[in-house]
């Protein structure tokens, strides 16, 4: 399949999503691990169309299988695919997410999605020294009509040792820095979807350059890899 996704995809997840239990699942694993060497294939794909413009060093697939030892949701399968691309580290920091789910609820993401605790203070303490360049980079018109505006988790007032008042408080109350972008199942189905794809990581390079930068660096700018 290469660089498409087929409707074969969705037909399957759909059909899951009404008999999400082992019986129906190993009845019906041929048909799932066709579907699954043809995704593979497409995450494959994307790999190589982003090592053409960034360091990426190793791409990994979820498995279908969800853990459900801590969720109240027993259903065994997961009724998408995932796929997670990253940058290679330390030099470059972030990562990109390719997820792909019937029902209009596919999506790429790409940012800091689970920052460690000293990456996540390193982050708050360039933005309460400077805001301008992040605020410059995500309010730029291309970036802007890619990715939108932040999403993800964020502490209701301020973390600890921050002001409330500080004037990029929108900025330090985060968790995450994530941004994403939704697709219709159309899109998806669309030949043209995986250099959407592409294009739209390619758009959030700036933002990525400036975050390794700040994670490469202490406040005084001296490289600490």
């Amino acid at each position: 399949m290469g660089a498409i996704i087929s409707k074969s995809v969705f037909d399957f997840f759909k059909k899951l999503e009404k008999n999400n239990n082992r019986d129906w699942f190993n009845e019906n694993k041929s048909e799932f691990k066709t579907i699954e060497k043809d995704v593979k294939a497409f995450y494959n794909h994307a790999f190589e169309t982003l090592k053409a413009h960034d360091d990426v060093d190793k791409m990994k697939m979820f498995r279908i299988y969800r853990d459900v030892r801590f969720s109240k949701n027993k259903a065994p399968y997961k009724t998408h695919f995932g796929g997670t691309f990253h940058r290679t580290k330390p030099q470059l920091r972030g990562g990109y997410y390719i997820h792909i789910q019937p029902n209009n609820e596919s999506f790429i993401a790409t940012g800091f999605w689970d920052p460690n605790s000293a990456d996540l203070l390193r982050i708050r303490k360039e933005f309460e020294m400077d805001d301008e360049t992040i605020r410059n980079i995500i309010n730029d018109k291309k970036f802007k009509s890619v990715w939108g505006d932040f999403v993800g988790d964020e502490v209701k007032t301020a973390p600890k040792g921050f002001s409330k008042d500080h004037k990029a408080i929108d900025l330090i109350r985060k968790k995450q820095y994530i941004f994403i972008k939704k697709y219709t199942d159309e899109e998806v189905l669309n030949p043209d979807f995986i250099n959407s794809v592409n294009n739209s990581f390619k758009a959030v390079r700036p933002y990525f350059d400036y975050m390794s930068e700040v994670l490469t660096t202490d406040l005084n700018g001296v490289s600490i890899i």
